[in-house]
């Protein structure tokens, strides 16, 4: 049987965004699976609920997919897709079902592309946002694009926001703006306007739209307040009629107008749980559904009304799984779980039926329904990879570190036998307040390293969500110390079993799992070798220089780089980095405005003048997300330059240093070193 490598990324399908139909009979979902090196196949499938047959293909394959929604008849599916476009902006399309159905009709052709998608419930109209420009929006490229424009970038870029970039984009005077399509007329009409975000369209009764607008304040990019607004369709008025906080907020309305909505506390909102409320517009009052949860919802799935209007279903991460929930919209009961396990990426509850996607330690991801108390699996997205592949089962384990308990996993590679000794690779996530499971977006680079020979570890050090919000905020003003306490309590721990040689430790992890990596280093020489992805290494310029992220050093450092320079400096991986002796990778991306390079390279830079074995390597096209979805051959690069990097310090393995190896050695796409550097 083979073993798992990092080209397998090109074999492994994925399925996200499950939508049940009216009936409950079927489920839509979006099935992704890279296309080429380059880019992706993204189809919806649909499938029986009942489980009798295999899901079958709805949409071509052409262009990316995305967002299927069933109208409230049943008889109708909408949909996001670039089927046809040069540009790769997402147009709505609607799909005919049942008999005698029809082809896919794409209904609009709009310059800022289209998300976000929300039936009215009589099916009449659809809302979705668009993000414009003011000038788009005066030449009416937002209605229809003409067919001689082609869009111009700017020269010079004028920044006029706090906030003006983020993923791996410019705004460039960009608003997302609501809008309504008439589905019979095919009439499209802006519903808002204004130098202000929106977000988050959804359906009250037929005439009334709420969303949300970030507005408030003298400067909305640099505060938490976000409006929810009620629109009625006919007269087209507005009205702000309640008020959240948060990082962003998710919306769900009844039609008798209770408004489900999220709500994170405005002070140090970075270490604070997102918690889950409902406002009753009718009655003016505000229930908080989650008071006596010790848990923060999670991004898995939004907040979603049962077939019954009467329950809040939603999402958290929960102690290594995840967890979903329901609460009674007038908090009257506390909130009853529904269903944990595995890394859920997608939740929808329709008619009694709930259908999830997920991932769990055997499978990379597959779609699921709960019917009642029994789970049903409808797909099997990889059986065919996963029958030719040996793929290792995590072993759990809890241990305790000065701080208290800590839970974490360990994969061992195919084919271990405890009379053999080898090497450790030890993971830390990113956030800091994310959680890990078994399986999930890692679940590819844990199976690929363990199949390279390495016992891999990764846990939930304090700060991590999903285990209570002292836990999360363990790490306020200490990133650094707080963290190496428990993973190296870890570490520990499993170095302590006889078939660890732990004088063969290696150490990686992306975005703040970067900085933890760039930090122990700098504090520790336990590691043979590190690779650090995606890191934060200088809090002042990060604060400069990132997106709304900047908010992540207000809120858990409760400062900034003016009040306190020297702590934010004495945190700061830099600050440590003329001690480091551990040979250290750094892969960052070109188009990364989450964790913008430049700290990047300074840190590179002070391990260079310091002789340190270090390679900067550098990904074009690529932003924050390039290890969950960059492109195909860049995550495949990534992986096997991680086990490149390890296997050169190894004792294990009879390699060489990667900075000695021609260039491509060892890299399955044969591509050349982005960068020369040789550290020598």
């Amino acid at each position: 049987m083979d073993h798992v490598q990092a080209s397998d990324v090109h074999d492994i399908a994925k399925p996200s965004d499950p939508r049940v139909a009216p009936d409950g009979e079927h489920v839509a979902f979006v099935r992704s699976v890279p296309d080429d090196d380059e880019s992706y196949e993204s189809t919806v499938y649909v499938a029986p609920t009942d489980g009798d047959d295999d899901p079958r293909r709805l949409t071509l394959e052409e262009g990316t997919d995305a967002e299927p929604r069933f109208s409230p008849s049943g008889d109708r599916l909408a949909f996001t897709s670039t089927r046809g476009k040069d540009d790769d902006t997402q147009q709505l399309w609607l799909l005919p079902l049942g008999s005698p159905g029809g082809e896919a009709e794409r209904v609009t052709d709009v310059v800022g592309g289209v998300s976000s998608l929300a039936w009215s419930p009589d099916g009449t109209r659809i809302a979705f946002l668009q993000s414009v420009t003011e000038e788009d929006r005066e030449e009416e490229r937002d209605m229809t694009v003409p067919e001689e424009y082609e869009p111009e970038e700017p020269d010079p870029r004028v920044v006029d926001r706090t906030v003006y970039r983020t993923g791996t984009e410019y705004f460039d005077g960009r608003r997302p703006q609501v809008y309504v399509l008439d589905v019979e007329s095919g009439d499209l009409t802006r519903v808002t306007d204004g130098d202000h975000d929106h977000a988050g369209p959804t359906w009250g009764d037929d005439e009334t739209l709420y969303f949300t607008a970030q507005k408030a304040g003298e400067d909305p990019d640099d505060n938490y307040q976000i409006d929810i607004v009620a629109c009625d369709i006919e007269s087209g008025e507005t009205e702000d009629v309640h008020r959240t906080t948060g990082w962003g907020a998710s919306l769900a309305a009844t039609e008798d107008h209770r408004i489900a909505y999220t709500y994170t506390e405005a002070e140090q909102a970075s270490i604070q749980p997102t918690e889950l409320h409902v406002y009753d517009r009718a009655a003016d009052e505000t229930y908080d559904l989650t008071a006596e949860l010790d848990r923060g919802l999670g991004y898995e799935a939004a907040p979603q009304w049962g077939p019954d209007e009467e329950r809040v279903f939603f999402t958290t991460p929960d102690e290594g799984a995840t967890s979903l929930w329901s609460a009674p919209g007038d908090a009257s009961e506390s909130p009853e779980r529904e269903y944990r396990g595995g890394s859920v990426n997608g939740a929808h509850v329709a008619d009694g039926v709930t259908a999830i996607t997920k991932s769990e330690w055997d499978h990379p991801g597959d779609l699921f329904v709960l019917d009642g108390s029994e789970e049903r699996r409808l797909s099997r997205l990889n059986d065919g990879y996963l029958d030719s592949v040996a793929v290792s089962e995590p072993e759990p384990i809890a241990f305790e570190s000065e701080q208290g308990p800590v839970e974490g996993w360990v994969l061992t590679p195919p084919g271990f036998s405890e009379d053999e000794t080898y090497p450790l690779a030890v993971e830390v996530h990113g956030g800091p307040h994310a959680m890990w499971t078994t399986s999930g977006t890692m679940w590819h680079e844990f199976q690929t390293l363990a199949a390279r020979g390495y016992v891999v570890f990764w846990s939930n050090p304090r700060g991590s969500s999903g285990f209570g919000e002292e836990f999360m905020q363990a790490i306020e003003r200490d990133w650094g110390d707080v963290t190496l306490t428990d993973v190296m309590a870890g570490v520990e721990e499993v170095a302590d079993r006889e078939y660890i040689d732990e004088t063969n430790a290696f150490l990686t992890g992306g975005s703040f799992g970067g900085y933890m990596t760039s930090w122990a280093v700098g504090q520790t020489d336990y590691f043979r070798a590190a690779v650090s992805q995606r890191g934060v290494y200088d809090f002042a310029g990060f604060y400069g220089s990132t997106d709304g992220a900047y908010k992540l050093v207000e809120g858990d450092y409760d400062t900034t780089p003016w009040e306190e320079p020297e702590y934010l400096w004495e945190h700061s991986p830099v600050a440590y980095a003329n001690e480091v002796d551990t040979p250290t990778l750094l892969i960052h991306s070109d188009r990364d405005y989450r964790t913008p390079d430049n700290t990047a390279e300074l840190y590179h830079r002070i391990l260079r003048k310091g002789g340190v074995d270090t390679r900067l390597v550098r990904y074009p096209r690529e932003g924050h997300e390039l290890s969950r979805s960059g492109e195909p051959a860049h995550i495949v690069d990534r992986i096997e330059r991680i086990v490149r990097w390890f296997d050169g310090y190894s004792e294990h393995h009879d390699a060489e240093r990667a900075l000695d190896r021609p260039e491509g050695d060892g890299l399955s796409a044969g591509a050349d070193d982005e960068s020369d550097d040789s550290g020598e």
